[in-house]
């Protein structure tokens, strides 16, 4: 089933939105696909929106203050260890894409990411998914998600 059309409307931040549908407020930034991203069939390939998923929450964490490498540097780790993916409208070589991601759901040693991914040309949504992380420290074993982490989806505009 298709999921409705995503209406963004423009918050205070141009990077982030609010669909008008939903109401729900998500990150957005865009990319270019490359050629490398496409197959032989000269669309992207599947699994590369699992790249495209990494971008926006990389960049989502960057807005907030609290990108990766930091997260690192105070001794945690957050490894996927679950992803869905519905693939709606494929893109192509050289299309602009908005990816749009939201903190999710918010566990003990669990956090969820959601996206949404479409065509800068007309809106139609390309890919819909979440990805599942488990905090973990530098020696892999699962611990409580650090507190500035649950701050920020505490935080983070519901709508």
């Amino acid at each position: 089933m298709r999921p409705k059309p995503f209406i963004p409307e423009f918050l205070d931040k141009p990077s982030f939105v609010r669909d008008k549908n939903s109401g729900r407020v998500w990150h957005r930034c865009e990319l270019r696909t490359l050629y490398a991203d496409t197959d032989r069939s000269q669309v992207v390939y599947h699994a590369n929106y699992l790249k495209y998923f990494e971008f926006g929450r990389a960049s989502v964490m960057r807005e907030l203050c609290y990108p990766y490498k930091k997260i690192e540097e105070s001794g945690y780790i957050y490894p996927i260890i679950q992803t869905g993916l519905n693939y709606y409208s494929p893109l192509f070589y050289d299309d602009l894409m908005y990816i749009h991601t939201r903190p999710a759901t918010l566990e003990l040693v669990k956090l969820q990411f959601d996206y949404l991914i479409t065509r800068a040309d007309n809106g139609e949504i390309a890919c819909t998914g979440f990805t599942k992380h488990c905090a973990v420290n530098g020696k892999g074993i699962p611990v409580e998600i650090d507190t500035k982490t649950i701050r920020l989806w505490q935080e983070f505009p519901s709508s």
